[in-house]
């Protein structure tokens, strides 16, 4: 009977060794309800159970960082490049997204051997058809939104905003932390209001009369149109036309989720097959089709509210590395304090 129960204990604990090998923590900061249908397809068709812990990106990255060496963390998923760079350069992630599949998939301007795109998104400018004439568009670049000829037409999120630090962290990549000082005066001169709320609450003001072009990510639009934001979000996207600045020259800014490999993941081979699965075309249809992303790989398509609304003839900055968003984004921020960006 003693033989029994020890021979039972070592069952157990190889049972709960095996359990634990068979798992994989995410940090999660998308706020999609459609992603948790992706993590159980992974499940299905690996086994490894995907433990999520869903949160808002600051309160996620604290708890990073203050559990240190002892955090169950494996991934960090977020939605935006330089979140994932900052947290790189923190120290808290790792090596070993390196797999030839990752490699295979996605460009090296959008991944680092720490963290990796999974979906992407253009930053874009919204115009009023009725007010903005084409002539006022031809060769427009996010530089030009400092023009003086947009003065008190344009609405932009606020400075604290992450796809603005990102957005301003690429000017500064380009031009120079100098110009993009300037740069940055300049588009504060052409608000037509102090910034305030989400993009769709830009795009939603430019379809009431309240400016004239907004900025704004390319997955936010199809959203309003798709009805889901309700009737009124739905009917204000239909007064707006997408344009994709800078076509002239080094292509439309664009960021993305991103995996990230937290230092000290206890399930790191686990991990790296999640990521691999996230860049396969199921999942990546899974992507365009619920989240109104583009989608990372070749091969695969937007969502037709993207393809009929925003259309996919644009050239793409791939240029810019978006390792440089997470370095420039101190200098982004001081750039857009110093000119009065609220």
């Amino acid at each position: 009977m003693k033989k029994i129960s020890i021979l039972a204990l070592i069952a157990s604990l190889f049972m709960s060794a095996y359990a634990i090998a068979d798992e994989v923590n995410v940090f999660n900061a998308r706020h999609y309800k459609a992603d948790s249908e992706l993590y159980s397809k992974f499940t299905n068709m690996t086994g490894i159970k995907v433990n999520l812990i869903n949160g808002k990106s600051g309160a996620l990255e604290k708890r990073i960082i203050e559990e240190g060496a002892d955090s169950s963390a494996d991934l960090y998923i977020t939605a935006d490049a330089g979140r994932c760079g900052a947290m790189d350069a923190k120290g808290h992630l790792q090596s070993g997204l390196t797999s030839a599949a990752i490699k295979a998939a996605v460009p090296k301007s959008f991944r680092t051997s720490k963290w990796v795109g999974v979906a992407k998104r253009a930053r874009i400018i919204y115009y009023s058809p009725e007010r903005v004439s084409g002539a006022e568009l031809s060769g427009m670049s996010y530089e030009g939104l400092a023009d003086p000829k947009w003065k008190g037409r344009l609405v932009i999120r606020k400075s604290s905003n992450i796809y603005n630090k990102s957005l301003v962290a690429s000017i500064i990549a380009n031009n120079g932390k100098k110009a993009a000082a300037t740069w940055a005066e300049g588009v504060v001169a052409n608000m037509a209001r102090a910034p305030k709320g989400n993009d769709r609450a830009q795009i939603m003001a430019v379809a009431a009369g309240e400016a004239d072009i907004a900025v704004a990510n390319t997955y936010y639009l199809a959203l309003m149109l798709s009805g889901k934001k309700g009737p009124e979000q739905q009917a204000a996207a239909k007064k707006v036309k997408a344009f994709f600045p800078n076509q002239n020259d080094r292509g439309t800014h664009m960021n993305v989720s991103c995996a990230a490999l937290v230092k000290g993941a206890p399930n790191k081979k686990n991990a790296v097959k999640l990521v691999e699965f996230l860049l396969t075309p199921e999942s990546q249809e899974h992507f365009t089709n619920n989240t109104f992303e583009f989608p990372m790989i070749d091969g695969v398509s937007p969502s037709p509210l993207v393809v009929n609304n925003l259309g996919l003839d644009f050239k793409q900055d791939m240029k810019t590395k978006l390792a440089s968003y997470g370095k420039n984004q101190a200098a982004a921020v001081e750039v857009m304090t110093a000119a009065g960006w609220k």
